[in-house]
């Protein structure tokens, strides 16, 4: 992990501001982007959030299934084990 050098201070309400440096970086200029928060060890971790199928990892033509995303080429594959 690499370390920016920007310190930012959290307000009463628990909130920071990411850096507009680091957002552009990691394209999250959008309103709406995402980022998931999770902690390892000591440390809180902002990831970029990408919503990605559960067995290839794809992020085209998802498609959400009670709750998890698979792409429609693994729904193809699952659909033509299933028949065969």
């Amino acid at each position: 992990m690499k370390s920016t050098g920007i310190v930012r201070r959290i307000d009463r309400l628990g909130r920071i501001v990411l850096p507009m440096e680091t957002r552009k970086l990691l394209s999250l200029t959008e309103e709406g982007s995402s980022v998931e928060i999770y902690t390892d060890n000591d440390s809180v971790v902002l990831k970029k959030y990408t919503p990605c199928c559960i067995f290839c990892n794809s992020a085209d033509e998802l498609i959400e299934y009670h709750g998890s995303k698979i792409c429609k080429e693994c729904v193809k594959t699952m659909y033509k084990e299933h028949v065969d």
